[in-house]
């Protein structure tokens, strides 16, 4: 049913858009020309004003037969770096970057793919209830686009998010919760050299902080990782400021308050220890989901499965995407993979077998609701 060489083109056209996150203007408006070219209803929200970006979200809506449930095809706009002036190459099956930026598969990938099935269920007059597309900005950026979605255009029964990686068939129904954390640990200046006893080492709090603290993997749900310390302004003072930024994550929300008060109460200890202060703080940065083996969307994906005969396999990832946010909406979502291999990297990949299987195994999805 996949025409090849289109989705290829299709895929080509779209990594050659530079589409930055907040900076999807060009993607959108390509995007919604294609879109109302094939004769969907295109809007546009106001998610870009609210974030501070130049493009909100599109809802596109195709129109189909009653009695058969509402669907929304999901995919994301923006691209991280460095991904300006994308070069993509094609040798055989894989299409690669030139090693200069990431390929953005990621998720053009998606977007083709989802692009292309709507051909083919268009062109072969497949039965459908209305398919409703968004294209989402900022996914990368904190899962903006999602997040500020205007809802009120939405009325899908089921969500199937083109964004997830691995083997065509792999199915993410379970994801974690992630707490963003704020930490800024205060000491002492002083002359490091003259009178280094009158200070107080924020570095040295937070160093023991970090390496009295459980990191990484947890367990088989948790993680935690400090990803950002800045601090000091130069070898002969006593640095007096240290600002982190760290995150855990876990699909069981226990676990996630366990390790998230873990890491503050190693840094409240340390700071005793050596007499400095902690300023601790976290906000959730999205829901954990879990999607049930007897829930009605997985039905879809077996009926799917065996119609299309790509084998079925059901994940729990230790990633958030848009996802997480929908599912938190009150739409039972799945994410799927559409074969994107080595993302966020100058040596993303993809290969075309696996974009032309995704687009089949997705028409069959659409085909096997009901």
């Amino acid at each position: 049913m996949v025409n090849r060489d289109r989705l290829i083109n299709e895929f080509l056209e779209l990594v050659r858009i530079d589409s930055l996150t907040l900076k999807e203007r060009e993607m959108a408006d390509n995007l919604k020309a294609k879109l109302e070219n094939m004769g969907l209803e295109v809007y546009e929200d106001d998610a870009g004003a609210k974030i501070g970006g130049n493009a909100g979200n599109i809802i596109a809506t195709l129109k189909g037969e009653q009695g058969i449930p509402t669907v929304m095809l999901v995919a994301h706009m923006d691209t991280v770096p460095p991904g300006t002036g994308k070069n993509p190459i094609v040798e055989g099956d894989v299409i690669k970057t030139d090693g200069k930026t990431v390929l953005g598969g990621d998720d053009a990938a998606g977007i083709a793919c989802i692009l292309e099935s709507l051909k083919i269920i268009k062109e072969n007059n497949i039965p459908h209830g209305d398919i409703q597309v968004v294209f989402t900005v900022a996914e990368e950026g904190g899962l903006l686009g999602s997040k500020n979605l205007d809802y009120s255009k939405i009325y899908a029964k089921y969500a199937f998010v083109m964004d997830d990686g691995g083997e065509i068939g792999t199915v993410a129904v379970k994801a974690p919760s992630q707490n963003k954390i704020d930490v800024i640990v205060r000491g002492k200046a002083a002359h490091a050299g003259v009178e280094p006893e009158k200070g107080v080492s924020a570095i040295q709090i937070a160093a023991k902080a970090i390496s009295d603290m459980k990191l990484g993997r947890i367990d088989e749900e948790t993680t935690a990782n400090i990803g950002v310390i800045n601090g000091g302004s130069a070898t002969n003072i006593v640095c007096d400021k240290v600002e982190i930024k760290a995150e855990c994550r876990s699909r069981n929300q226990a676990k996630l308050e366990k390790q998230t008060l873990h890491m503050e109460e190693c840094f409240n200890k340390a700071a005793l220890e050596f007499g400095g202060k902690v300023e601790f703080s976290y906000s959730q940065e999205y829901p954990a989901f879990s999607i049930n083996d007897g829930d009605p969307i997985i039905s879809i994906l077996k009926k799917a499965s065996e119609a299309s005969g790509i084998p079925l396999k059901l994940e729990a990832t230790g990633g958030g995407s848009d996802t997480n946010i929908i599912n938190g909406k009150g739409i039972p979502a799945v994410d799927l993979s559409v074969g994107m291999d080595k993302i966020h990297s100058v040596d993303e990949q993809i290969k075309i077998d696996d974009m032309v299987k995704a687009s089949e195994f997705l028409v069959h999805v659409l085909n096997s609701v009901e």
